[in-house]
This record gives structure tokens, C-alpha cells and sequence, in this order.
């Protein structure tokens, strides 16, 4: 039984409203259909997967330096289109050509500070 893909990233946030409104409006997800867990919490849609499970504590969980994940990415078309959005959110973004290869990646942080960044083909 070999692993074919990653199904989804797991966040615990202090923020939750602020979270989902980030992925909506910086990466376009949808947030969409999830089970009645009783916790809080949203799911994020990419076309028709849930790609980002977003759950609601009450605290902020851990310093950013003490994060084990050091980033999560996902891959899109459209560079100038993506940026252009980041642009008008103002949201700080860092580009990187990945050496060696025909990636280009867009790095930026969410509201919690976790690093992700969107990978498109040149």
C-alpha cells in the first residue's frame, strides 16, 4: 500500500475566524462541508478536497521557533494572477526560484505565522 499523495494539513488556531478568512481570500479555498466534531473548527476546500482542517483552541498553541512543521505548499497556475491577489490583500510575500528545476515558489505566512508557500511551473 504505498502513500499517492498528502490528503490534507492540520492547524490548531487561536484564530479561527481570521484563519479561514486568509485562506479564502489569499489562496481562494472554500470553506465547506465538515463533520459535527465538538470543537470548533472550519474546513478548507481546494475544488472539491478539504486541503486545510482548520481547529478552534483557546490559546495560541506554542512559539513559532517552536514549530516541528516547518512549512506546508501546495501547488497552483497562475503566478501573476496569485501575486497580484497577495498584492491587493498586502499580504508579504517572498519569491524563490528553486534551483535546478522549473519551480517557482511564492512564500508567505498565515495570521498564526506558519510558513507555506505555493509552488507554480515556469
Amino acid at each position: 500500500m504505498p502513500i499517492d499523495r498528502l490528503d490534507h494539513v492540520n492547524i490548531r488556531t487561536a484564530n479561527l475566524e481570521e484563519m479561514i478568512g486568509f485562506y479564502e481570500a489569499a489562496l481562494g479555498f472554500r470553506n465547506g462541508k465538515r463533520p459535527p466534531f465538538p470543537f470548533p473548527g472550519a474546513w478548507l476546500y481546494a475544488g472539491e478536497d478539504a486541503v486545510v482542517h482548520l481547529i478552534g483552541v483557546a490559546a495560541a498553541p506554542g512559539m513559532a521557533d517552536d514549530l516541528q512543521l516547518e512549512h506546508f505548499a501546495f501547488s497552483a497556475t497562475d503566478m501573476d494572477g496569485f501575486v497580484a491577489g497577495l498584492e491587493a490583500l498586502e499580504i508579504p510575500y517572498r519569491i524563490a526560484n528553486v534551483p535546478d528545476t522549473d519551480l517557482v515558489q511564492v512564500n508567505l505566512h498565515d495570521p498564526d505565522g506558519n510558513h507555506l508557500h505555493v509552488d507554480f511551473r515556469i
